[in-house]
């Protein structure tokens, strides 16, 4: 099904089963601890040996030798893989560095040996007799110490490396009121719940993987490109994720190295890796320095907007897109932002939820309250001033849904905003200095191919199949939800099999374009297999499926009947045409925070929080509540104690583990409150739909810093914001 013209009246628009607050489906067996997920395949592979792996302990040089013998003596060991008996090994496109390191080492922590052994106990014994003698040769690990030389990013389909409209110096110069400020974010972890992992099986030449990745085709054609395989010859399974936050958009080294050591030792193995490994043997959200300037009439009005970020990756790898945001969030006429790359020999920087919006509206946001206090603004009249609905870099390009303002001001009323008093430092609770922040949240609408096959039985019952994934967003229920909904029959008449290559490749889960794409994938399968079930009746006219029946013309009959004794079959994608181009497709928020911070010890605690999201149609309540929080979550997380500190002696994160690497914890957290505005985007999908999932986390952390700098007087320009950036700036104890 091609979508190259905005979606009109549709099955999708009855809202029986769409829209509606729904359980989640796969809830059951999550709680109940039978959802299968990648390490627990016993079903599939009762005989799977364990491996356990070994990274480098240098970040850069060559292995100069590599003792096995004692390891390959241990109790119970199968094989031993390392890049000198693994065979010719290609890298796969999405990775930046190879996955299997050896000689040379690319980075801190890169796989370099897999041992295999009958049960993980002998695996893990036997690793740590592997002996490793290293060359370590001098490699870069300062962001801040390359700036000055880094160049210009290549342009890639994140988007250009560089944007001038108008001419940003000359307004700049020329503005009455003027900021120019420098904002930090540090290196993070997706630290998610569940562990890389894999298990490996191979039938002859034909390998099956179970793993937990997020996008399944992607996976197949990196691992066959590594292995130097056919794509027929893989199969990935990943019906459940345990969480990924953009660290399983692709193949990692548990993967391959399941596949190596399942062919070495002719068994089924299975890899997870070891929680301390994970920080730097995967991607991570790297560092962001970042400027910006804007430039304004004393009426409030940007007259001049300039963006610049700094990030650094290893050879080959790609920027953190901070300034995309800014190209399209605010009016102003003269414009300029500018993305630079180092090159760093730290572990690969990737995709990290919203990857791109979440540091740089980490700055931005900041910065917007910065320039509405130099100019006596409210920090939310100041933002609805310069509101724009068209793209700011091509004004002949309208946003195709954009209620920003009714975001901010819905939200100001529903938290209370009057009530905050514009001079920072003049509300206490007893001991406590308390705050009010705001920022606007801004994600782009990110649509992808998506396919899907409908099947309709004997009993009336619909199974979906796709290669789509579910990483706790729940994606079962609301394909679940758009099967039952165009089909017309009850959601426990719908089963839905989700992550196996063996199916059609939908969009999967990244980008917050999953929910939107892969459930219009979904819909034009349903819609074939109406078509075949009209065709197969004889029916014409106007024709309904409500309540598991077909109807036309006062005939009625029972889907059950119509799919017959052999059942009928359908087979579609969604093919997103030129409507992208035509119209800037976003999403829009406002987030509300507020803070409590420690008069005498600078103990930041958040009091409240709110989330208002335009986000067109909203296709499951609930779940979209629970995306929408995880994330507001997150946020307050990059705000307060997220941080991969740099050893910027020897090259790797200190802190790589959950003990250390700090994240929020249900005590740090206090109640959220979410609000949907009502809307449909028609030139998104035929679902008017949009993802959510990372518009929540957008923003976060800058009204964070917003509500500390309201509380206290204190401004922090670098993240997180913890107590030692805070204690010689507090107000004097009254």
């Amino acid at each position: 099904m091609k979508f190259d013209t905005p979606a009109t009246t549709n099955p999708i628009d009855q809202l029986k089963v769409i829209g509606k607050p729904t359980d989640r489906i796969d809830g059951p067996l999550k709680t109940t601890g039978s959802a299968p997920y990648a390490y627990e395949r016993h079903d599939a592979a009762p005989d799977a040996a364990y491996g356990y792996v070994v990274g480098a302990g240098i970040a850069k040089g060559r292995i100069a030798s590599m003792n096995l013998s004692a390891a390959r003596a241990a109790p119970g060991v199968l094989a031993i893989v390392t890049a000198r008996n693994a065979g010719k090994l290609g890298k796969g496109n999405m990775n930046t560095a190879k996955l299997l390191g050896g000689p040379a080492i690319d980075h801190y922590h890169q796989a370099v040996a897999l041992v295999v052994a009958t049960t993980f106990e002998q695996a893990r014994a036997a690793a740590n007799l592997v002996v490793i003698d290293y060359e370590r040769t001098p490699g870069k690990f300062d962001l801040a110490a390359e700036k000055d030389g880094a160049p210009l990013a290549k342009p890639s389909d994140q988007g250009p490396s560089e944007t001038k409209v108008g001419d940003f110096a000359a307004a700049f110069a020329a503005a009455p009121v003027q900021l120019d400020a420098s904002y930090t974010t540090p290196d993070q972890s997706h630290a998610m719940m569940e562990p890389h992992a894999s298990t490996a099986s191979w039938t002859g030449n034909k390998l099956t993987l179970w793993t937990s990745n997020q996008m399944i085709a992607w996976g197949v054609g990196d691992v066959a490109k590594t292995l130097g395989i056919s794509k027929a010859h893989v199969r990935l399974v990943s019906p459940f994720i345990g969480g990924g936050f953009g660290g399983k958009l692709f193949v990692r080294a548990d993967a391959l190295l399941a596949a190596l050591g399942a062919r070495a030792a002719r068994r089924p193995v299975k890899v997870a890796l070891q929680r301390p490994l994970i920080a730097n043997n995967t991607t991570h959200r790297p560092a962001t320095l970042q400027r910006i300037r804007l430039g304004a009439n004393r009426d409030g009005r940007i007259t001049a907007v300039a963006h610049e970020s700094w990030s650094g990756d290893l050879p080959g790898g790609g920027p953190e897109t901070a300034v995309n945001q800014t190209r399209l969030l605010y009016a102003g006429a003269h414009r300029m932002t500018a993305t630079r790359l180092a090159v760093l020999d730290l572990p690969e920087g990737n995709a990290m939820r919203a990857p791109g919006e979440a540091p740089g509206m980490m700055a931005l946001e900041i910065a917007m309250d910065e320039m509405a206090e130099k100019l006596g603004i409210d920090p939310i009249e100041f933002r609805v001033l310069n509101d724009t609905q068209v793209d700011p870099e091509k004004p002949e390009r309208p946003f195709s849904q954009r209620q920003l303002i009714k975001c901010l001001q819905t939200g100001a009323e529903s938290f209370g905003w009057k009530q905050r008093h514009a001079q920072p430092a003049q509300v206490r609770d007893g001991r406590w200095l308390v705050g009010m922040g705001v920022a606007v949240a801004f994600r782009n609408n990110i649509t992808m191919t998506s396919g899907a096959r409908v099947r309709l039985d004997n009993k009336g019952l619909v199974t979906v199949e796709t290669d789509m994934t579910d990483i706790g967003t729940g994606s079962y229920t609301v394909i679940a939800q758009t099967a039952a909904e165009v089909m017309g029959v009850p959601l426990q008449q719908v089963f839905v099999r989700l992550g196996d290559s063996a199916f059609p490749a939908s969009a999967g889960s990244g980008g917050q374009w999953g929910a939107n794409s892969s459930t219009a994938g979904v819909y034009a399968a349903c819609m074939k297999l109406r078509a075949s079930v009209v065709k197969k009746l004889g029916m014409t006219g106007d024709v309904a499926f409500a309540n598991g029946q077909v109807s036309a013309g006062g005939r009625s009959v029972a889907l059950a009947e119509a799919a017959g004794a052999k059942g009928l079959v359908a087979e579609d994608s969604i093919e997103f045409g030129d409507l992208g181009k035509k119209y800037q497709q976003s999403t829009f928020g406002a987030h509300f925070v507020e803070v409590g911070v420690d008069a005498f010890t600078g103990e930041i605690r958040i009091r409240r929080m709110l989330a208002v999201c335009a986000a067109g149609r909203i296709l499951n309540p609930k779940s979209a509540r629970s995306q929408v929080i995880g994330a507001m979550t997150m946020g307050a997380g990059a705000a307060l104690m997220e941080d991969l500190a740099v050893d910027k002696r020897h090259g790797f994160f200190v802190n790589h583990d959950l003990a250390a690497y700090e994240v929020p914890v249900h005590a740090d957290i206090p109640h959220q409150d979410v609000i949907f505005l009502d809307e449909t985007d028609p030139m998104s999908s035929p679902m008017k739909a949009k993802g959510v999932g990372e518009l929540g986390m957008c923003g976060v952390g800058a009204a964070v810093a917003n509500a500390i700098y309201n509380a206290t007087g204190a401004r922090v320009r670098d993240y997180p914001i913890t107590l030692d950036k805070l204690l010689d700036k507090l107000p004097a104890l009254a």
